[in-house]
């Protein structure tokens, strides 16, 4: 691990990157992912909890949705993961080991029921997501069994329309473990990290949601994992394991954060804040031991104030 994150300053020094230092405002989670910034509130998934969680001002975390109670009609971990927003309102969210896609009623934490069964898509769990502005989810998944030691296996995106139809986006075809996914600010492209082909995709998306011609945007110097837009068309990517997240353009890498690993690992990154100029980080220490993750809550979330802004950049 020395040698990535060896490599990656060496990365960062080489392409002149911008460097800022972030800060830690809150901690207490056990592996926290898929940060979100919606109605002037910053949110995340603490998987290992199942729950969904907003952040206020103070750092203080408030449980919003609780699928917890699942556990008791399963042998299936039960883990969230991408969320987003309806037009009506209503939260969708990814069950990843259960391959759903979950609603949220809105009368308590866990009111949750079943829009959409993906399993018929999913070779292993599902996994981030963002939603359109017409209600239709892109759902990324592992495509193998990463928590067993599997060889990664390409797998298709998954698209569920707001009525829960599911299907694949074919015309894409399949990605080496699809994770981030994002929409530009004016919805004619989708973003996605391909983890294992170290490489930020970007695929075209037509008016009525369709997705074609996937293609390389940039190469990570480690892998990306979660990834956040901003309206200049820069990816921001976490690189678990290296040290970094970083932005990325078409030209290379412009910024970069560094998050030493004694404090964790970078999982996942978005713009928030009132003008969503704050870089917000989600850091885990532990992604295999869902007990132990839980059960430690060394998770924590970070921030860093950059030049750039998010927008209307999605999610």
């Amino acid at each position: 691990m020395t040698n990535v994150v060896a490599d990656t300053a060496a990365a960062v020094a080489e392409a002149g990157a911008r460097v800022v230092e972030p800060r830690k405002i809150a901690t207490g989670f056990s592996w926290p992912e898929c940060p979100r910034w919606h109605n002037d509130t910053f949110w995340f998934s603490d998987m290992y909890t199942a729950t969904l969680k907003t952040l206020d001002a103070e750092g203080n975390a408030t449980v919003v949705v609780d699928a917890s109670g699942r556990r008791a009609g399963t042998d299936v971990p039960i883990v969230l993961g991408g969320f987003g927003w309806l037009p009506d309102g209503r939260l969708i969210v990814t069950s990843m080991h259960e391959k759903l896609v979950l609603v949220h009623g809105g009368n308590g934490p866990e009111d949750l029921e079943v829009l959409a069964d993906v399993s018929g898509f999913a070779q292993a769990a599902i996994n981030d997501m963002v939603v359109d502005a017409d209600g239709r989810a892109y759902v990324t998944q592992l495509g193998f069994d990463l928590f067993a030691g599997q060889d990664p296996v390409p797998s298709p995106l998954i698209v569920v329309e707001p009525d829960g139809t599911a299907s694949t986006a074919d015309e894409v075809g399949p990605l080496l473990c699809a994770n981030g996914i994002a929409i530009s600010a004016d919805g004619t492209k989708v973003f996605t990290a391909e983890v294992m082909a170290q490489k930020i995709t970007v695929i075209d998306r037509a008016a009525d949601g369709t997705l074609s011609n996937p293609r390389a945007f940039a190469t990570c110097p480690f892998l990306p994992d979660g990834i956040g837009l901003d309206e200049d068309g820069g990816v921001w990517a976490a690189m678990p394991g290296s040290g970094y997240v970083a932005r990325f353009t078409e030209n290379g890498m412009t910024d970069a954060i560094p998050l030493p690993l004694e404090n964790g690992v970078a999982s996942a990154c978005l713009l928030g804040g009132p003008d969503r100029s704050t870089l917000c980080m989600t850091v885990g220490v532990e992604v295999f031991d869902f007990e132990k993750s839980a059960r430690e809550a060394l998770g924590s979330i970070w921030v860093a104030d950059v030049s750039a802004r998010g927008g209307a950049t999605r999610p």
